[in-house]
């Protein structure tokens, strides 16, 4: 695919709003199976049927009514819970304050395009994109109450991932759902493609259908997603290129033994390496700033040689599996906090490509949502009853 440049997604514009939706659910038992993905694979017009059988068969299935889910998943001893509902992407912010939903990375169009192409002709929302905030206490203490009933699903899927999921359907609990995250905002953790696809097809096609994506939102005060560097292997450049271009636009370096410079890696402390030389890269810890902005920002451009591309690499065995010659070095990175994360995208910049990972994930086929739901009226909200003062998540 010609992926072009990448750019800033648009904006939605406040007040931030899921909706109630009827969800579609896999089977537990082909949750968590490699298999399931078959389902959404190509020919992607022929999924729509695909779905119909899997319901008629009992593999899939469709609920009654519409609701909002609290969905809880443990993963390897890490456990996330998040709000999933139907987001509302039918306005557009035209200045920062509106902003509801804040990117943290650019897109590419031409994969936008295509994601939003696969979701038209699918139908269907296959999964939740990742958003995550500081929710209002409030919210965090009714949702807690929520979770004191017996959960309407609770199952292990096949990869070993625990569940439980609690249907929210009382009208002033979503209401008062609504009231609360009105006012807030909400960071993409994961999903920025698909996000933009969502805001492509209700340009394309405004209506009930298009005018909401399946959205799940974690509070990061209550179960925090685990957030990792992703770390940089620079293909054509040596460690040597990297100390001269670190000298050059006044950033510290210091040569340094392997155990000694994996031990040194934290905040304002980047590793660069080819596995026979080591070094510590100075950067600085900044609260407003992240190291891979300066890495990307100022060392990169400052090489005299290369990188002729660079590659990502999710965990620091991988980057330097890849760094073994005198022209391929390995950049390591600390992992950012997500404060941090919150800052950049308030201050109206973006991340480079593939900065951070933001884990675990939700499995595939726990809560899909069908756009043009025949058996469900639009999603809609009760009307807020209370203006409350917008509130930086």
């Amino acid at each position: 695919m010609d992926t072009g440049t990448v750019v800033t997604p648009p904006y939605v514009a406040g007040p931030l709003q899921l909706a109630p939706f009827r969800g579609l659910r896999l089977d537990p038992s082909r949750v968590g199976d490699p298999a399931t993905a078959r389902l959404f694979a190509r020919p992607f017009r022929s999924v729509a049927g695909r779905v119909r059988q899997w319901e008629a068969q009992g593999h899939l299935v469709h609920e009654a009514r519409p609701c909002l889910y609290l969905h809880e998943y443990t993963v390897n001893g890490v456990t996330v819970r998040g709000l999933v509902g139907a987001l509302d992407v039918s306005r557009r912010a035209t200045d920062p304050d509106q902003r509801a939903v804040l990117p943290h990375e650019g897109i590419y169009p031409a994969q936008a395009d295509n994601l939003a192409d696969r979701m038209h002709q699918m139908d269907l929302n296959p999964a939740p994109i990742l958003l995550v905030q500081d929710s209002p206490a409030q919210l965090r203490q009714l949702l807690h109450r929520q979770r004191q009933a017996t959960p309407d699903s609770c199952f292990v899927d096949r990869a070993g991932c625990a569940h439980r999921l609690w249907h929210l359907d009382d009208p002033l609990v979503i209401e008062t759902i609504a009231e609360l995250l009105a006012p807030t905002t909400a960071v993409i953790a994961d999903g920025h493609h698909r996000y933009a696809a969502y805001l492509r097809l209700q340009q394309r096609q405004p209506g009930p259908g298009f005018d909401h994506g399946l959205a799940m939102i974690v509070d990061d005060g209550d179960t925090p997603l685990f957030l990792g560097a992703i770390h940089r292997v620079l293909h054509g450049s040596s460690v040597d290129d990297v100390a001269v271009a670190a000298r050059s636009v006044g950033i510290d370096t210091r040569p340094a033994h392997q155990a000694e410079a994996l031990a040194a890696l934290s905040p304002g402390v980047l590793i660069a390496t080819d596995n026979e030389r080591w070094l510590r890269v100075h950067v600085g810890a900044r609260p407003d700033r992240v190291e891979i902005e300066t890495l990307h920002d100022r060392l990169v451009p400052a090489l005299a040689h290369g990188p002729t591309r660079i590659s990502h690499h999710h965990s620091a065995a991988e980057a330097l599996s890849h760094a073994h010659r005198d022209d391929t070095t390995a950049i390591l990175l600390p992992a950012p906090r997500f404060d941090q994360v919150q800052r950049v995208v308030q201050a109206d910049r973006l991340f480079p490509e593939k900065a951070t990972s933001f884990q675990p994930k939700p499995p595939l086929g726990v809560l899909l949502r069908k756009v043009h739901d025949e058996g469900a009226e639009p999603p809609t909200l009760p009307p807020r009853r209370v203006k409350r003062s917008r509130q930086r998540s």
